[in-house]
């Protein structure tokens, strides 16, 4: 290939995977958005802690057994169709979140949230196995969850700004608007391939995909791969996406700007190292390493922040940075995953990945909720909480009480750092 089409080529591939990742930008902000509602949203629906995490939870509901058929869809479809779709989707969802006081259209509007999400971090992995070169994979990994973190970040502070400005249900229908615009954009610049001779995707049958999911799924290494990284995301997926505003709130005693900007902190963080810590990775020809050390100062960093008494606003904004900073290793779990399975299987293999990473928010954002409740009660006087409605408790929980719920995290994280003794060293290489 000439040189100057190649040139034409790769810097389209940038640009293709770039709107790709701003999908999933988009994305991450509607996942995070209740973190930065609890309270209109606990008064609005009458919830308890176990209710609003349940509430969170239905995204995830949907989001991670879904990752396995959107591997197996992208690798046989193609993503142009896929992403576009989903977005649409996203957007239904968004609106019926909204439009409603009935709890549970309120979760199925989460669902279909959940449901469009999915093909959003898959889809752009998948972009960029079929636009870019393959050893730029766990740098690239990294940059698509730097951008997604984005979305987060907006989330907590333009999203946080506009709630307490016109109010919850006007900022979400906002929210829903904005992707229907960037459908259309997906649409109309997509490419399934590099050249313009074929149309879908890099399986030729459904049959050769599901062939290539059990080669996946029965290989030990994927699985230890998979829950490395769903240990040590719980930062993301239990703490910052959820329950980390009001964490710092009630525990530090933080204002809500303060709380917002503090927790956006560790997906800024998360921003800086995950392609950092996949460029390390790449150049290092190493992916054990980065993780291990990744997961190790993240533990340490979770623990001060839960555990150390008289820590001010800028002892907490310094930490959660750091805390993204460490964690961002988790980005390589997915570039792991592609060098443990079949080359033309890199959508299904990294969308095992990611359904065994989101494992830990579809279980632990509800069951944090559930230990916040049950703490609550054993040391508040059963009188006062028949007295004060359920989404008014969210008045009663102490520091204790955050820090019993949460301690799930740091305890995950250990076990995470264990588990990278028991991963193969894949050195950077696909197996085939």
């Amino acid at each position: 290939m000439d040189k100057t089409i190649e040139k034409k080529y790769k810097l389209m591939g940038w640009l293709i995977c770039g709107l790709g990742a701003i999908y999933y930008c988009y994305e991450y902000l509607l996942r995070v958005t209740p973190s930065v509602m609890e309270a209109p949203l606990r008064d609005h629906f009458h919830l308890t802690a176990t209710g609003f995490g349940l509430l969170s939870a239905f995204y995830y509901y949907a989001y991670v057994p879904l990752q396995i058929p959107v591997g197996i869809l992208l690798d046989r479809y193609g993503p142009r169709l896929l992403i576009t779709i989903a977005c649409l989707i996203c957007v239904i969802g968004t609106f019926m979140f909204a439009g409603t006081t009935v709890f549970w259209i309120a979760a199925l509007g989460r669902f279909l949230v959940g449901f469009g999400s999915a093909f959003a971090f898959v889809g752009v992995l998948k972009l960029a196995t079929i636009w870019l070169p393959e050893d730029k994979l766990a740098m690239v990994s990294g940059m698509a969850s730097a951008l997604g973190t984005v979305g987060a970040m907006l989330g907590d502070n333009v999203m946080g700004f506009f709630v307490g400005t016109i109010g919850w249900q006007s900022t979400v229908h906002w929210s829903a608007g904005i992707g229907i615009v960037l459908a259309v954009i997906l649409w109309y610049t997509l490419h399934d391939h590099v050249t313009d001779d074929k149309d879908g995707g890099t399986i030729e049958s459904l049959r050769k995909s599901l062939v290539d999911l059990a080669i996946i799924a029965k290989n030990k290494q994927t699985w230890i791969n998979g829950f490395f990284g769903c240990l040590v995301y719980l930062p993301t997926t239990v703490f910052a996406e959820l329950w980390g505003i009001p964490y710092l709130q009630h525990a530090h005693g933080l204002t809500e700007e303060a709380s917002n900007f503090a927790n956006s902190l560790v997906f800024f963080g998360f921003m800086i190292g995950a392609p950092l810590m996949g460029a390390i990775s790449d150049k290092l020809k190493r992916r054990k390493l980065p993780m291990l050390v990744g997961a190790s100062g993240a533990a340490l960093v979770m623990m001060i922040i839960l555990y150390v008494p008289g820590l001010t606003a800028s002892h907490l904004n310094t930490l959660l940075f750091l805390l993204g900073l460490m964690y961002s290793s988790q980005c390589i779990v997915f570039a792991v995953g592609r060098e443990l399975s079949p080359s033309e299987a890199a959508g299904t293999a990294m969308a095992m990945a990611n359904m065994i990473v989101m494992l830990g928010a579809m279980f632990l954002q509800p069951l944090v909720g559930h230990l916040l409740d049950y703490s609550c009660r054993h040391h508040a006087a059963a009188k006062v909480l028949t007295e004060i409605p359920a989404e008014k408790m969210i008045a009663l929980y102490s520091a204790a009480d955050y820090q019993f719920a949460l301690s799930i995290i740091p305890i995950g994280i250990i076990i995470a750092v264990i588990l990278t003794f028991f991963l193969k060293e894949t050195y950077a290489e696909t197996s085939n």
